[in-house]
């Protein structure tokens, strides 16, 4: 008499349980559409936001009575740059500009993460070097740079320097905490696998130090383009920004819109590469 009771008992258990299963499926496709819906508005979000902006300019220029030399317009703007890309100036400056920031920040990266690796695994050393890294730094670039210029001259060595110079900070530090922050059990169950030194590093330490290392790196990238345009405003015969210098001079405002607009647009791809890079190295994190 025991078994039918069981197995009635059974029955309505899961006879009860069909409809909170159907309300968790149900709320987990309402989850789904939402995040979906989220994502969607997310991306409309900037050219609205864009187009408003592009809106209120419009009307400042034509509700104020400055003059295009200070305040040109939206149509303006684009019509300079239409120009400069047909005539091939804003590609020439743009690309002078692109290649400092690519050794920049390649010999500023790679410097960075070598010596930041080092202070990493040596305190003695951090605590030798820190202050001068640190004294270093508090000097801002543009009180450097002209003594830049000065000594390798206004040619691609200096803005070089300059934006390896900026870059340099961020990266180390970023190394430095990012090295540090693996846990010292995982290296004692490498060292118990009889993991060698290469082992190690390329197994755990850059895996788990990787997404500090990323974040170091988005700074880097960004602040690269600063440096490459603070060189370039010091001294330089090309690249945007001695084209600002120059539009400057000759009271071209819409021609300054433009080569600002370039660099921004420099910041934003480059931020946007470290951040692919940054989802393909870390997918295995899911």
């Amino acid at each position: 008499m025991q078994e039918p009771s069981v197995r009635g008992q059974r029955v309505m258990v899961r006879a009860s349980q069909r409809p909170h299963r159907r309300l968790r499926a149900k709320a987990g496709v309402q989850a789904l559409l939402g995040r979906r819906w989220y994502s969607r508005s997310h991306l409309l979000t900037a050219p609205i936001v864009f187009l408003v902006f592009l809106g209120l300019w419009q009307g400042a220029v034509w509700f104020s009575d400055y003059p295009s030399f200070i305040l040109p317009s939206p149509g303006d703007v684009m019509n300079t740059l239409t120009r400069t890309l047909t005539d091939g100036t804003l590609w020439r400056h743009a690309q002078a500009t692109l290649s400092e920031i690519f050794i920049g920040l390649g010999v500023g990266v790679v410097t960075a993460t070598v010596l930041g690796y080092t202070l990493a695994k040596s305190p003695l050393l951090e605590r030798l070097l820190a202050p001068y890294i640190v004294a270093s730094q508090s000097v801002p670039v543009v009180a450097i740079a002209p003594l830049l210029v000065i000594w390798f001259g206004s040619g691609r060595l200096s803005k070089v320097l300059i934006c390896a110079l900026i870059v340099f900070f961020p990266v180390l530090v970023n190394t430095v905490v990012g090295i540090r922050s693996v846990e010292e059990d995982l290296r004692d169950l490498m060292r118990s696998l009889g993991a060698n030194h290469w082992q190690t590093f390329h197994m755990l330490e850059v895996p788990a130090a990787l997404p500090v290392l990323l974040g170091g790196l988005k700074i880097g990238v960004t602040l690269s383009v600063i440096g490459a345009v603070v060189g370039e405003f010091v001294g330089a015969d090309q690249g945007l920004g001695f084209l600002v210098n120059q539009a400057r001079g000759l009271f071209n405002t819409s021609l300054v819109f433009v080569a600002v607009l370039a660099l921004v647009v420099i910041a934003l791809v480059l931020y946007g590469i470290v951040m692919l890079l940054e989802m393909w190295l870390l997918r295995w994190r899911g």
